[in-house]
């Protein structure tokens, strides 16, 4: 069979068994190795698969993905979120929609100690949709912030997604991290205001909160100290050249663990759940990278990757217009795929594309980070709107999964918002990592 025809069966039969809930690492793996097998020999498949496997998760620079999910699942159970929650509804609390822009904040700040968007949504699930339905707040705007502020983890660092598009393409981890903090905070603006503009147009949507005194303001910032003196550790630390992003993520865990048992906020059963935790989630995440790459180097095998890159670069268009077809078919993507996946699959396709349009390599991996954000809140995959539509099963039975999706709507328009700016002026992007020594 010719070989690009072999990948693009493959490639159907990778969807079809997707389609029919198999895992997704498991349905790259078995596409990919009976691939292999099919156009080289079946002895090279079956060596391929143990050593991909293997390689993967006996990486040093994949070793920091488990140590920032531990750093997470920490402070998870040593109720950081809860603090920042509770901090961020002290300033906003008292505005039209204000707990859910204190949500929104709160999403951001737990996003620096946690980096994944389900776990975000997740946690800020539980702590804000109770509130936020106790003050008469709409089923749509109260899921709808917190499903699209989880996406927020994706982007702030550290960033499982930025560190796998790093290993991928060799780009240094922390100058990634430090590209994604200011399009995080923007974004988290951008957020801020898309809740303001809802309840403007609908004001029974998010009903004012009680005020705060500003003594309990300045004493709820004491919330904030733990966050921050992990973000100074991992982020500073990097920032300064001091470590590499695995001894930062080591540093992390250890600031967390630390902070959190001096001040006596983690228990035995909590250490105990977020190792678990962490051991769940950590194997989930080096299967799928492993399942990309048995498939990765099926598809190099059929040469697909790099007639479509020709195919893209050789269109009769200017550079945004190229730039903007790839993020479209990553939106696409984004809606059908785990965010992920799709960017282990796809990043080898586009980046010598994206390079030879002469765009920064860290620009275009914060940009696709965004734009896949998109995906975890889009039907019909939407992860985030999932996870937290189980949620409000357990803590707000009622919410209609048709009213969360409603929700993300102004924040997806959000997000585009986002990328426009970013389009516009990359220097938002550039700049910190510039700083960097």
């Amino acid at each position: 069979m010719d070989p690009m025809i072999s990948g693009l069966v493959g490639t159907l039969v990778m969807l079809a068994l997707m389609a029919l809930r198999m895992p997704v690492a498991y349905a790259m793996m078995l596409t990919g190795t009976a691939g292999f097998a099919l156009l080289i020999s079946p002895q090279a498949a079956l060596s391929l698969l143990p050593r991909e496997v293997y390689s993967t998760f006996a990486s040093y620079d994949l070793s920091t993905i488990p140590l920032f999910i531990l750093m997470g699942q920490l402070a998870f159970h040593a109720g950081v979120s809860k603090r920042l929650y509770q901090t961020a509804y002290r300033f906003l609390g008292h505005v039209r929609g204000g707990l859910a822009m204190a949500t929104v904040s709160a999403c951001t700040a737990f996003g620096a100690v946690c980096g994944s968007s389900p776990a975000t949504a997740a946690t800020m699930s539980s702590v804000g949709i109770p509130e936020m339905k106790r003050y008469g707040y709409s089923d749509a705007l109260a899921a709808g912030t917190v499903a699209s502020g989880g996406g927020l983890g994706m982007i702030m660092p550290p960033s499982v997604v930025l560190i796998v598009y790093g290993v991928l393409t060799e780009q240094s981890i922390g100058r990634l991290f430090m590209a994604g903090i200011v399009p995080a905070l923007l974004l988290t603006l951008l957020f801020i205001a898309a809740i303001a503009t809802m309840c403007t147009m609908s004001p029974e949507s998010g009903p004012r909160g009680e005020r705060s005194g500003w003594g309990e303001r300045f004493r709820s910032l004491g919330g904030l100290s733990d966050t921050l003196i992990v973000f100074a550790l991992v982020i500073g630390g990097m920032f300064k050249g001091l470590f590499t992003p695995t001894e930062a993520a080591s540093v992390g865990v250890a600031g967390v663990l630390g902070v959190s048992v001096i001040r006596r906020r983690l228990s035995w059963n909590g250490f105990v759940q977020a190792l678990l935790e962490t051991l769940r989630t950590s194997c989930m995440v080096m299967m799928l990278i492993a399942g990309a790459v048995v498939f990765g180097k099926f598809l190099a095998v059929t040469r697909i990757p790099f007639e479509m890159a020709g195919v893209v670069a050789g269109l009769d268009l200017p550079g945004w217009a190229i730039m903007a077809a790839i993020l479209g078919i990553y939106f696409l993507g984004g809606c059908f795929m785990d965010s992920l996946a799709l960017v282990m699959l796809t990043v080898p396709i586009f980046f010598p594309v994206v390079l030879g349009l002469g765009y920064d390599p860290l620009w275009f991996g914060v940009v696709i980070v965004l734009v896949t954000e998109m995906g975890v809140i889009t039907p019909p995959v939407g992860i985030n709107v999932y996870v937290v539509y189980g949620m409000t099963r357990k803590i707000a039975p009622g919410i209609a999964l048709e009213s969360i999706f409603q929700g993300i709507v102004p924040f997806l328009l959000a997000i585009v918002a986002g990328i426009t700016l970013l389009f516009l002026v990359p220097e938002a992007v550039l700049w910190l990592p510039g700083l960097m020594n």
